[in-house]
């Protein structure tokens, strides 16, 4: 099966190469790579299984410092770049991340001005190569994009993503050893050129694809695209695993297959948005309303950073109108809930320790300090309660930094996530 690939401008992503049932016979010729993997997971499973047993156990309960956990990918935007990146610095995001295809080799000019801005208002930068069929099939101009991309942008980013959401077939990779030929050569290209490899970028819950590729390539930073909106809420389970179960099994599984410490980034997730037709990139429940995407995004966050083992987290991505921070389809751009729930978040959480988690049967509650200040960030999964805390409470702050009324130490703890300051 060789389909062309074909780009949905919508909803930023390819069209699926085939239609299902074809997609699923032809996963038979990939057989001998499946069963390698099985043979790849079997001698790492014991490793694996007593890191993640005991970074269960130990979740949660070590104190981990959060300097610059905070990540949002942008994206160029004809004669609106200004826009772009004015709405980026209200954000107070430092950490960046632009996507450049392969396809558009021709236009890495456009993308050098675009990353020359943004590096002039003082952000860092990460860049995510993309990848499509034509590159399995004529390799060379694949390492040719990566040779001009490398030289042409180290001056402003030292860390560049290989490959992207391989793990899914209308990206153009069939199986993990089309992506291994593709990232190889990046691995000399990239000491000639002094710059930094993140990777595998292997999107959703498949930490089975991690042994095979880190055992070839050593990725200065590894990266997954952990997406979890088919589980509806961040708290939910798939598979009988959680958001922060999911995240301590790829700890373990990232620390049973590499030798040193490696940062563990989450290079891309989000929550798609109820309504916006053509324009969301998924179907069904994945969908939710914007109150509940921002909501879902502060805890999404909170439950992963928390929990010491991933030191970054981008959304994807600051403008879209299916998923984004931001809805491009007004005239003038409409800022959604979400984009005020990250900036207060970003304000409050950014430079802080975070402590421990508060125990409770029914909320979410976490502890940090900044500046000596104590806080909490609360939640409930569905209904409301009222919380008496044992400590003297100072003020209560909203999901988008509101005032929130208490009395008495008593908090009502939402879905929607609130800043509770303790004298």
């Amino acid at each position: 099966m060789e389909q062309d690939f074909r780009w949905n401008p919508y909803a930023d992503q390819p069209h699926n190469v085939a239609p299902k049932k074809q997609r699923f016979w032809n996963h038979f010729r990939f057989a001998p790579s499946y069963l390698s993997l099985l043979s790849s997971n079997a001698r790492k499973a014991l490793p694996v299984l007593y890191r993640y047993r005991r970074y269960r156990k130990t979740m949660y309960k070590t104190p981990s410092p959060l300097h610059h956990p905070f990540g949002v990918a942008v994206s160029p935007f004809p004669q609106r770049d200004e826009e772009v990146l004015d709405s980026l610095e209200m954000l107070g995001v430092h950490k960046t991340l632009v996507r450049i295809p392969s396809w558009d080799m021709e236009r890495l000019r456009y993308y050098e001005n675009f990353l020359r801005q943004i590096k002039q208002r003082g952000l860092d930068i990460m860049i995510s190569l993309l990848q499509r069929r034509e590159d399995v099939r004529n390799p060379e101009v694949w390492v040719r994009f990566l040779d001009d991309a490398f030289a042409r942008f180290k001056p402003f980013c030292s860390l560049f993503e290989i490959g992207h959401a391989w793990n899914r077939t209308k990206w153009g990779i069939w199986d993990y050893r089309e992506y291994l030929r593709l990232v190889e050569p990046s691995v000399s290209l990239a000491k000639k050129n002094a710059i930094h490899l993140v990777g595998p970028a292997v999107i959703d819950f498949e930490f089975h694809l991690y042994p095979v590729v880190l055992k070839k390539i050593a990725f200065d930073h590894i990266s997954s695209l952990l997406y979890v909106d088919r589980s509806g809420a961040p708290e939910n389970t798939q598979f009988g695993w959680n958001t922060p179960g999911k995240v301590a099994l790829l700890k373990a599984v990232v620390d049973a297959c590499v030798k040193e410490k490696k940062n563990i980034w989450i290079t891309e997730m989000n929550w798609p948005i109820a309504g916006t037709g053509k324009y969301s990139p998924a179907a069904g429940k994945m969908n939710v309303s914007e109150e509940e995407q921002a909501d879902y995004l502060v805890r999404y966050f909170i439950l992963c950073l928390s929990t010491g083992f991933v030191d970054r987290i981008y959304w994807w991505q600051l403008v879209a109108p299916g998923y984004g921070l931001i809805d491009s389809r007004p005239k003038v751009w409409q800022k959604r809930p979400s984009f005020f729930a990250l900036k207060a978040m970003v304000d409050r959480i950014e430079g802080s320790l975070f402590v421990k988690k508060i125990p409770h049967s029914e909320a979410f509650m976490f502890l940090f300090r900044k500046q000596e200040k104590p806080f909490a960030v609360c939640w409930t999964k569905g209904s409301s309660l009222e919380h008496a805390f044992p400590r003297s409470v100072l003020r209560v702050e909203s999901r988008d930094g509101g005032g929130v009324a208490v009395q008495d130490n008593r908090v009502r703890l939402t879905p929607s996530p609130q800043y509770v300051y303790f004298r």
